[in-house]
């Protein structure tokens, strides 16, 4: 496959595009971000690196978190974290506090606010450095020593937390936190915050397209089977509440955050990313979206 003149292609068709979508605004610090920035990284299995503009930038990964964290939950206490999330698409926003009510605060999934939030809390139980357990996990699966999260991103974000901080309430109200929300909500700030280039996320996602098996000195880091679920979820959750679209669009696995990246991986032949901050009305990157679509469109290659 040609992955150079593919990326080439893709990289002209989103420069003759004007994106209507608008930065995230809703935490300020994101908001001073340039709407222009785009970049993609394609990391092959079989033949490397492939990438066009601001790839190497880095940018807040945001809700691509969720699956750092995630992994990490699932590598510490197995399948009992879903006891406490369920794997369902939602179907509604990232944020809604409704669904939660109704459904005695279990999370729909654990890639909505609610669920990454639990998943959160899970963490602070089990673990006794969460925030750099879970940095030290990311620079391993990357090997990048390098990646850190972002204060003042950190601290912006926590100051306009008040419904994330709801959530966590509903739910403690249901005997679903365990945890000091305030200890929670820390956490979770700070893995939305981690800044990650296109290139590093190809490379740390490149775990979940090889089986688990780390493309840095091929240990199994985490057992297929967990790696099977993870990107089951990836594929009907990846997306908030426009999860069915990306599937019907793209036709793989992927997470997207409201920094403006977007990860998908082929199993077993590829992981790319894409960054454009500017988002649809959904949350995510208008440009990214249309990127990966053009990328199986033009491979012919999803999992479907």
């Amino acid at each position: 496959m040609d992955y150079s003149k593919i990326l080439d292609t893709i990289q002209l068709k989103l420069k003759n595009h004007i994106p209507t979508g608008k930065v995230a605004t809703y935490i300020p610090e994101l908001a001073k971000i340039p709407g222009d920035k785009l970049g993609m990284h394609l990391y092959c299995i079989n033949s490397g690196h492939y990438n066009f503009g601001d790839a190497h930038e880095r940018f807040s990964i945001q809700s691509i978190s969720k699956v750092f964290s995630l992994t990490l939950a699932m590598n510490t206490i197995g399948n009992d974290v879903f006891k406490r999330v369920d794997v369902e698409p939602s179907g509604n926003p990232f944020n809604s506090l409704i669904q939660l009510e109704y459904e005695n605060g279990i999370p729909r999934n654990p890639f909505i606010n609610a669920g990454a939030l639990l998943i959160a809390d899970i963490l602070v139980s089990h673990l006794k450095n969460p925030k750099q357990e879970l940095l030290q996990f990311i620079r391993t699966i990357s090997g990048i020593d390098s990646i850190t999260s972002n204060s003042t991103v950190a601290s912006s974000e926590k100051k306009h937390s008040n419904r994330n901080a709801a959530l966590l309430h509903l739910m403690k109200s249901f005997g679903n936190i365990e945890n000091d929300i305030d200890k929670v909500l820390d956490l979770y700030v700070f893995q939305c915050a981690i800044e990650m280039s296109c290139q590093e996320l190809a490379q740390a996602f490149m775990l979940y397209a090889n089986e688990g098996v780390s493309i840095q000195n091929q240990q199994q880091i985490i057992a297929k089977r967990t790696v099977k679920r993870i990107n089951a979820i990836m594929q009907t959750c990846g997306f908030y509440d426009e999860a069915g679209e990306f599937s019907f669009r793209v036709g793989l696995p992927g997470k997207s955050g409201v920094g403006g990246g977007i990860v998908a991986i082929h199993p077993n032949q590829y992981s790319t990313a894409v960054w454009s901050p500017k988002l649809n009305p959904k949350g995510n990157s208008e440009l990214g979206m249309m990127a990966l679509e053009e990328l199986t469109t033009l491979t012919g290659l999803s999992i479907f």
